[in-house]
């Protein structure tokens, strides 16, 4: 294909893809789920599962190896400035005044299903492993993917239902926050795993990861820090705002090369700058929104489609064993999280319709765990099989969430979903 022939199909390509994952998230919306469940739904139909079963030769058009590997390109730099968002919005002030509840709920929804998830992945090895991975490597792979929660997506879901600033809510966002960040270390380590070869590689990976975490929380951030406090010039200015939005862009790609040269995935060096990031400042908010304007709908939709093209639901039907493992996997998924964050909320005296909204809101995946699965299909450690069988876990569980809530009298106000957000709030994408 000429130079030539590959943008004019590329500029075919993006407006297909951005359009359609906006119509999906619309469509959804006006159901009450959150918009990614619309986003995700419409990566997949544009993959082999539907469009490449109706119209084979409009997706062979339309994503061919060398339009894909642009696309791909694209939705990989919008996953690095989302996780630099998530990281910028995660407010660890989440983690102050919920106590033992929070710890409870927190640490029982993360360890179940990562007890549970294992022990099916154990299972599952000899038979959806792919040839050559190691053991050690699929089980904490299936195993951090089944104990995800997803905390944009929530942020998201609990500003729909109006409970964002209820006692509910603020517990849900801690849970959430201290659940993230155990996951991204969990992920970490299963990446210096799957990629480190010997033992030894691997404790090196972890220990220059270590040593990462020392250089941008006592290093960069101070500076940053010192930096937000000097008095800006013309601080609402856009000339101000575009040196900050540059300067932003710029920390996230290189602290996303410094955590890939060491040989963890770069997302993890972009959640890790925007966590670093001075906060409440107008100059770095308005930035924020700027980079988050370009990047939740027009190049997250590409991540999704990347996805949905790896996702073939014909899989599944040409084999009903693999129907009863997508069911093992959601079956695990709802009970490791929604019934140990229940349980534990139960147990440290919620009501029980309360313990199972805040199970129910702990058991939301969304694009998190999409990405976590990105991860492991790319190193290799999963097949499009079983990551077939994860994204619709994924999808489910997320769109199980607001019906739920609802179902627990917690989600009365989301019977009319609005069109926006009040005025204080905390996130804007999916």
């Amino acid at each position: 294909m000429s130079h030539a022939a590959q943008i004019s199909r590329l500029l075919l390509c993006l407006p297909v893809v951005i359009l359609a994952c906006r119509a999906g998230a619309l469509m959804l919306r006006r159901l009450g789920q959150p918009p990614v469940v619309g986003e995700i739904a419409a990566g997949i139909l544009l993959g082999p599962s539907l469009l490449g079963q109706l119209w084979p030769q409009a997706q062979e058009y339309l994503f061919a190896p060398e339009i894909l590997d642009d696309v791909d390109s694209l939705g990989q730099l919008g996953l690095l400035a989302f996780m630099f968002l998530i990281g910028l919005e995660l407010d660890l002030g989440h983690l102050r005044g919920n106590g033992r509840a929070a710890v409870a709920v927190s640490q029982l929804s993360i360890l179940l299903p990562l007890l549970l998830g294992a022990l099916l992945a154990l299972g599952m090895y000899d038979s959806l492993a792919p040839p050559g991975v190691s053991r050690v490597a699929f089980v904490l792979l299936v195993a951090v993917a089944l104990s995800i929660t997803a905390f944009p997506v929530l942020a998201r879901i609990l500003t729909d239902c109006e409970l964002y600033h209820t006692p509910l809510g603020s517990l849900a966002m801690t849970c959430a926050a201290i659940t993230d960040i155990t996951a991204w270390c969990l992920l970490a380590v299963v990446v210096a795993v799957a990629t480190g070869g010997t033992p030894l590689a691997s404790l090196t990976t972890v220990a220059l990861v270590l040593g990462y975490l020392v250089v941008m929380t006592r290093g960069v951030r101070p500076i940053l820090a010192r930096a937000g406090r000097l008095k800006p010039v013309a601080a609402g200015s856009e000339r101000h705002e575009g040196l900050a939005l540059v300067l932003l862009f710029s920390g996230t790609c290189l602290s996303a090369l410094a955590t890939d040269a060491i040989g963890v995935h770069a997302i993890f060096g972009a959640f890790m700058f925007g966590v670093v990031v001075p906060r409440r400042t107008v100059v770095v908010e308005r930035a924020a929104a700027r980079l988050r304007s370009v990047t939740e709908p027009l190049l997250l939709p590409l991540f999704f489609v990347s996805t949905g093209l790896h996702t073939d639901i014909g899989m599944l039907a040409t084999e009903p064993e693999q129907w009863l493992w997508l069911g093992a996997l959601l079956g695990v998924a709802v009970i490791g999280k929604w019934g140990g964050g229940g349980v534990a909320a139960r147990l440290t005296g919620r009501p029980w319709r309360e313990a199972l909204a805040l199970g129910a809101l702990m058991n939301c995946r969304g694009l998190t765990e999409l990405i976590v699965l990105n991860i492991g299909l790319s190193l290799g450690v999963i097949d499009e099989e079983l990551f077939t069988m994860l994204v619709l876990v994924a999808l489910v569980t997320t769109a199980a969430t607001t019906p739920a809530l609802r179902a627990f009298g917690a989600g009365r106000h989301t019977a009319h979903p609005r069109t926006a957000g009040p005025a204080t709030e905390p996130v804007r994408h999916a």
